[in-house]
């Protein structure tokens, strides 16, 4: 107990921003819910408007890693729709086979030094390798540990700041994987446990702040602040306490009720606290029936689209783009799988 309240006090200090670069703050949870049942969801939680769109990409897609003149190449293996970052990057997305990959901030991130000689991925294509090339989490786990590129990042876009991000993956089995990057080595964290993951601290630390607040159970207490570790507590507490409804429906509708009590309210500016952010946008997969509902902060509805309705085929099927608009303020109800328009596939940022 006493090394779990050491790692939780500096956990504490981590999180609170002493002696962090500014950073922006995200979560991410995965529901365990009944007859098998599995989604994910995530906020985006960014100072700024970071230009989001819906995209679909089809299978047979090349792709190029963008990292200089030694990039991976590769060719989609599976049809994907995915959130954009800028229309330069993938932050979020699910694809055909129901795996699921989210991008968040994490000043911790150290990555290898840059080198030639290795093949490079650009930390903006990250996600979307994952999507393109695997249908579970332990196919990408297996892979990646074999780090068959290098990961190069670059400064975001408009900022004098570079992309410090880790990633997680999750599918419709349950199973989960936190890939970060720390002190320029991989670092994979692979079980179903690993249900939640928001920013800062590292997440071998995150982990102790759960142990932590486990043993004092959320019906006692839970931290209500926007800070990183605060909302790790309550996601972590939450999406195992809401009821495991049969009705598929209910059931993400509880999901979403959480990732909404981890958001931080719009227009929120903290000068003290330069890592919170206000959130943007939520997510919410639902990895059984393939249906990926988005929410933005500035309309009023939820919609969603059917992955069982796109067409992924290499053959037939086309890249195709929602335009959700300024601060995606443009507003969708229901089904909105018919309203993706063609378009010419964005250029992931690189070298």
């Amino acid at each position: 107990m006493r090394k779990v309240l050491q790692a939780f006090l500096g956990s504490v200090l981590v999180a609170s921003g002493l002696g962090v670069q500014q950073a922006d703050a995200c979560t991410r949870l995965v529901y365990l819910g009944a007859g098998e049942q599995v989604v994910t969801a995530r906020s985006m939680d960014w100072r700024n408007d970071i230009d989001t769109h819906l995209w679909v990409f089809p299978r047979g897609m090349q792709r190029n890693g963008e990292a200089g003149p030694n990039s991976i190449e590769w060719t989609s293996q599976y049809g994907s729709v995915i959130a954009s970052g800028y229309d330069i990057s993938t932050t979020d997305g699910m694809n055909e086979a129901g795996l699921v990959a989210n991008v968040l901030w994490l000043v911790e991130s150290d990555y290898p030094a840059y080198s030639a000689d290795r093949p490079g991925l650009a930390i903006s294509a990250w996600a979307q390798y994952v999507l393109d090339n695997f249908a579970s989490v332990d196919e990408a786990v297996t892979a990646l540990r074999e780090e068959p590129f290098l990961l190069v990042t670059d400064k975001v876009p408009g900022e004098d700041r570079m992309a410090t991000l880790h990633l997680s993956l999750s599918d419709a089995s349950g199973d989960s994987a936190i890939v970060e990057y720390i002190d320029g080595e991989q670092v994979i964290h692979h079980s179903r446990e690993y249900q939640v993951m928001t920013n800062s601290p590292v997440f071998d630390q995150q982990l102790a702040l759960d142990t932590y607040w486990r043993q004092i159970g959320g019906t006692v207490m839970l931290p209500g602040t926007n800070r990183a570790a605060d909302r790790f507590a309550r996601a972590s507490f939450y999406v195992n306490a809401i009821p495991k409804s049969e009705d598929a429906n209910r059931a993400v509708a509880s999901v979403f009720s959480v990732i909404r009590n981890v958001s931080v309210p719009y227009g929120i500016t903290t000068p003290s606290e330069p890592n919170i952010s206000s959130t943007r946008w939520r997510t919410v997969a639902d990895h059984q029936r393939l249906l990926y509902f988005f929410e933005s902060a500035l309309t009023p509805n939820t919609f969603w689209v059917d992955l069982k309705r796109v067409d992924f085929s290499s053959e037939t099927g086309s890249v195709r783009r929602l335009d959700l608009g300024k601060d995606q303020d443009h507003t969708y109800s229901g089904d909105a799988t018919a309203d993706f328009v063609e378009a010419a596939p964005f250029r992931f940022m690189g070298l």
